[in-house]
């Protein structure tokens, strides 16, 4: 069925481009939209038949078709993220704008695309907050940061507004913000039908508080990446221009773009500063909108809250003995400070993302941070369904059973998983094509499936 656009959003491309390319944008956008993934640079996985890369991301591949993601064991085992192609450019950003360890906020960050994205595109030693205001939406982005196993992550549940206090913690803030959502008219049309002048203004609105709210967290200097996903210029240009004008952002060109790409720049008349915009007619992928500004090296710094948290609930008493079978389980253990979080989860925290997490704990609700390890349970200690997914476990912590497609669907719905006669009793690694799904304990007469209840598939197998 043909997509109907709202009169008022064609008026408006109308105005953006003459006749010619305003027809072939729309008749584009009532097309059918591209497919795409990101593979996982730690965990490796094959690149899928027939994919074709894309151009402004390394590990980006566009599919042939959409597959039956949802029934993937991969997908499940973080090898590869489903993520918009024109929205992988930050990876391009990133690897461009910095070249030694930084902190970085992801502001809007679920359901994760972004933030993954960040895990590998930052240099090594780097720090990542990533921040969701809805709260289920930041369990979504909780799952997905776990399932791609990075450790140097901190996920928060806050409002904008909650980090203004903690004055210029950051180099980088991506502030994806959320939109009007055109650029997503091809792939959701609920987005088509949500659609307003009303709703684009209010989304401006909210836009700037948001900005106003976590720019004095940006260190003077610092690097902002704002984006949306739609197409006007309110959103879009009209909000980088306020950046400048209000706030003395600067705004950059990103270094070493392609003409090829067909990315197109600055809509708003009369100016001409580098924005990147990504066009359904002209690039493979949806809308997308991006500009990078630079905070002013003079710019005054806010001093930062010190509100001091109770430590007795983070730190609660465990043996060193516990301590010590769980670092068993770690490359590099000495890296990490052991901490027993609030629902009783021995926790591995790397050094300098324990001392951030310490600034931001008194003040936001912190989800996760760092590798939850394992739960104490009497004399036994239960491996967390997040060190498997950790690309930091010991490749040799568990035996490893690999398992064929059938077990594997089974084991991600939360069934029974039947082991062969010979595989070791106790914590086992299921692994699908050498990736971790997760654990199981082998207690001979039957395997307990250790996949997360809140997790499992729930959609008929088409197995």
């Amino acid at each position: 069925m043909t997509m109907t656009l709202p009169a008022d959003f064609i008026a408006h491309i109308q105005t953006l481009f003459d006749a010619p390319e305003a027809q072939s944008f729309l008749e584009v956008l009532r097309g059918v939209p591209s497919v795409s993934i990101r593979l996982n640079q730690h965990k490796t996985p094959p690149v899928p038949a027939m994919a074709e890369p894309v151009p402004w991301c390394s590990s980006g591949y566009y599919l042939p078709e959409r597959p039956s993601f949802t029934f993937d064991p991969l997908l499940h085992a973080g090898g590869y993220y489903v993520q918009e192609a024109s929205s992988m450019f930050v990876a391009w950003v990133l690897r461009h704008i910095c070249d030694t360890p930084v902190r970085m906020l992801d502001l809007c960050a679920a359901p994760g695309g972004k933030s993954t994205l960040a895990c590998d595109a930052l240099p090594a030693g780097s720090l990542l907050v990533a921040n969701e205001v809805v709260r289920n939406r930041a369990q979504v982005l909780v799952e997905n940061l776990t399932k791609w196993g990075c450790p140097d992550v901190i996920v928060t549940n806050n409002d904008p507004s909650d980090f203004t206090p903690l004055g210029a913690l950051f180099d980088i803030i991506l502030v994806d913000a959320p939109c009007s959502g055109e650029g997503m008219f091809r792939k959701d049309p609920a987005a088509v039908d949500e659609w307003s002048e009303e709703n684009v203004s209010a989304c401006v609105r909210r836009q700037r508080r948001i900005l106003a709210d976590i720019l004095p967290c940006l260190r003077p200097g610092g690097l902002l990446l704002y984006s949306t996903c739609t197409y006007n210029v309110r959103e879009n240009e009209e909000n980088v221009r306020w950046l400048r004008d209000e706030w003395g952002m600067g705004i950059l060109p990103v270094p070493e773009v392609r003409p090829e790409w067909g990315i197109a720049g600055n809509l708003l008349p009369g100016e001409d500063f580098p924005v990147y915009r990504f066009l359904p007619h002209r690039t493979r992928g949806e809308g997308f909108f991006l500009s990078l500004l630079r905070k002013p090296e003079e710019a005054e710094t806010t001093v930062p809250s010190r509100r001091r948290g109770s430590r007795k609930e983070r730190v609660q008493a465990v043996s060193k003995e516990t301590i010590a079978r769980a670092s068993a389980w770690l490359e590099e253990p000495a890296d990490y400070v052991w901490a027993m979080r609030g629902d009783a989860c021995l926790t591995a925290i790397g050094r300098p993302l324990w001392e951030l997490d310490e600034v931001l704990r008194p003040s936001l609700r912190v989800l996760q941070a760092g590798i939850p390890v394992a739960e104490p349970k009497g004399r036994d200690l239960l491996p967390r369904h997040a060190l498997a997914m950790s690309t930091a476990i010991r490749p040799d912590a568990f035996p490893r059973v690999e398992a064929d497609l059938e077990q594997a669907v089974a084991y991600l719905r939360r069934e029974a998983v039947s082991l062969s006669g010979d595989a070791p009793r106790g914590f086992l690694l299921l692994t699908w094509r050498g990736l971790p799904l997760g654990f199981v304990k082998n207690i001979g007469s039957r395997a307990n499936n250790l996949y997360p209840q809140e997790w499992r598939i729930r959609k008929t197998s088409p197995l």
